[in-house]
Parts: structure tokens; C-alpha cells; sequence
């Protein structure tokens, strides 16, 4: 597919799509027709996106997910400890989802002490 499918169909700007092809992060190839310079996207790369957002919404960033992605793809990783990095990762993204989870807790039992008690007119 095109690149204004994929941004049609992912929800994000084309030039969000052409920062993440420069990060590494999907990949397209030269179109069939040789009289363009279009570019084609696998429909893996709608997965992949999907994939980028959740690790953004985790707090990973784009740096992070072009030097992970860029290492697992390598041929040498050049010492690169992966497993030591997604450790690490995991460990954010649960300190993360404690504090989000405490937080919720106390949205909660806000709304518990808005709804108990009586409101004046």
C-alpha cells in the first residue's frame, strides 16, 4: 500500500510515517511501476504501528524502539545485551503501570467522596 493508505488507515500523518521509516521502524519498498518514485508498505506495517503506539503509550521512545529494533535485525549486534535492555524496559514500564494503578485508585475514591457527599443548590 501507499503511504496516504497507511495514513489513512493507521490514523497518522504521512510525515509521522516517513519519521518512523527514517528511525527504522517499518520499512517500504520502491513501487512496482518505475515511472515513480512511490514507496510501498507491507500490511505488517499496520501491525508494527500498533505496536510503536503501545510502546509510546508505555513511555518507551522512539529512540529507544529505533536502537532495540535496529539491534534485533542486526546481523552482529556489536555487544548489544538485549536481554539486559528489555529487562531494564520492563522494569519502567511496571514502575509505570504502579503508578498509574495508584493514581486510578485515587480518581476513585475522589469520585467515592464527590458521590457521598450532599450537594448544596
Amino acid at each position: 500500500m501507499r503511504i496516504g493508505e497507511l495514513a489513512r488507515r493507521s490514523g497518522l500523518s504521512r510525515d509521522t510515517l516517513r519519521f518512523y521509516e527514517r528511525q527504522g521502524l517499518i520499512q517500504s519498498e520502491p513501487g512496482a511501476e518505475a515511472t515513480n518514485s512511490y514507496r510501498d508498505y507491507p500490511e505488517e506495517a499496520l501491525i508494527t504501528l500498533d505496536q510503536i503506539a503501545d510502546a509510546q503509550a508505555a513511555g518507551m521512545s522512539i529512540a529507544d524502539l529505533a536502537m532495540l529494533m535496529g539491534q534485533l535485525q542486526a546481523a552482529d549486534p556489536d555487544g548489544f545485551d538485549g536481554e539486559a535492555f528489555l529487562d531494564a524496559r520492563i522494569v519502567e514500564v511496571e514502575a509505570r503501570i504502579t503508578r498509574a494503578e495508584r493514581f486510578l485508585d485515587s480518581l476513585r475514591q475522589a469520585r467515592a467522596a464527590l458521590a457521598a457527599t450532599p450537594r448544596l443548590r
